[in-house]
């Protein structure tokens, strides 16, 4: 898979039929759902106080965490069937002849979850060995604080949110983009501006990997499907590691390090 992704992303250099190059003006519906998307995250700005006026998080230990957990549920909920309805239209165009088989787009998902996973991890450990920039995310580590007061906003980050990103920043940005420039530019820009929605500046490249390696699928399999599939997987994962499985994986982290102190010590 990883042999495969590095000599097609060589082949992108130029166009197929799927996405020709020429002229391509953003469709009224794509600065809609983008400006509704801008609009969900600045939006916390006056519906966190507004939720924390009306009483809700009052009795967590964390209110505003808690209001701005709930509050990222609503939101993003409604932008989600908003972006739906606008794209309405793109959803229910039929497939064509470039698109890959089935089948085939399936195993592309599936494995597209462990070529995210390989390219986050290579690109960790280049921000950590070259950069200085240690491993771990601020911005998950939040969010896995606001899951544990407000759970349901696992729904947002594990299904809701990957899903918009995937719309907007592949078939969207990266899709309009990629019918008027090469792969690497349009994968490039759209990467970059995912990883900037972080608001993680340090982690730029590691974002930015994962969000190349999801442009990749989306090309080599033309359907969005794909990428979504494989973020969804990633973002559960990650937050399965982070919650349910948390204790359970500082507990063997320990026993390991017991068992380095003994066999050191032997």
């Amino acid at each position: 898979m990883i042999i495969i992704f590095l000599q097609d992303v060589l082949q992108y250099e130029k166009h197929d039929y799927f996405f020709s190059k020429g002229e391509f003006p953003l469709k009224r519906q794509y600065w809609y759902v983008i400006i509704a998307y801008i609009a969900m995250q600045l939006s916390s700005i006056a519906g966190v106080p507004l939720l924390l006026s009306l009483g809700i998080g009052s009795n967590s230990s964390s209110p505003a965490a808690t209001a701005s957990g709930y509050w990222a549920v609503l939101s993003f909920s409604i932008t989600f069937f908003l972006v739906l309805i606008l794209l309405r239209e793109d959803i229910k165009e039929r497939h064509n002849r470039s698109y890959v088989p089935l089948s085939i787009a399936w195993m592309w998902a599936i494995g597209g979850f462990f070529l995210a996973l390989f390219a986050q991890g290579v690109a960790a450990n280049i921000e950590w060995r070259v950069f200085g920039i240690e491993m771990g995310s601020e911005n998950t580590k939040r969010i896995v604080e606001i899951i544990r007061l407000t759970p349901s906003l696992v729904i947002v980050t594990s299904i809701i949110g990957p899903i918009l990103e995937e719309l907007i920043f592949r078939k969207i940005i990266f899709g309009t983009l990629y019918h008027k420039y090469n792969f690497f530019v349009a994968a490039t820009i759209s990467s970059l501006l995912f990883a900037a929605v972080h608001m993680e500046l340090e982690h730029l490249l590691l974002y930015s990997a994962i969000g190349f390696t999801f442009a990749f699928l989306y090309a080599k399999t033309k359907r969005i499907f794909v990428p979504i599939f494989a973020h969804v997987a990633m973002n559960t994962f990650v937050v399965l590691m982070q919650t349910v499985f948390a204790d359970y994986i500082e507990q063997m982290l320990k026993e390991t390090e017991k068992m380095h102190f003994i066999f050191g010590g032997f």
